[in-house]
């Protein structure tokens, strides 16, 4: 996952940890595309769900932004349990 140039403070994990953090990790090569990509997706999905979105609607619209992942794959990653890892 490269920063984009355009966008020197590009973090999106804005609000879990500081641009600061973000880049040492990316530049390191220390971050998970995927890790990052679900945690976006559950982020898009909790904020679509407190606006009284549906939760199929919400999966359908992320399915729009991440045409590549199937309707379930989705559903799997937004309703993954965040206590799994101990």
């Amino acid at each position: 996952m490269q920063i984009p140039s355009n966008s020197i403070n590009f973090n999106p994990l804005d609000g879990l940890i500081s641009d600061t953090i973000y880049e040492m990790l990316e530049n390191h090569n220390l971050l998970s595309e995927k890790g990052v990509r679900d945690f976006q997706i559950r982020q898009q999905f909790r904020s679509m769900r407190s606006c009284n979105v549906p939760a199929y609607e919400a999966i359908e619209n992320l399915r729009v932004e991440y045409p590549y992942l199937q309707f379930d794959t989705i559903r799997k990653i937004v309703y993954k349990l965040n206590g799994a890892r101990r």
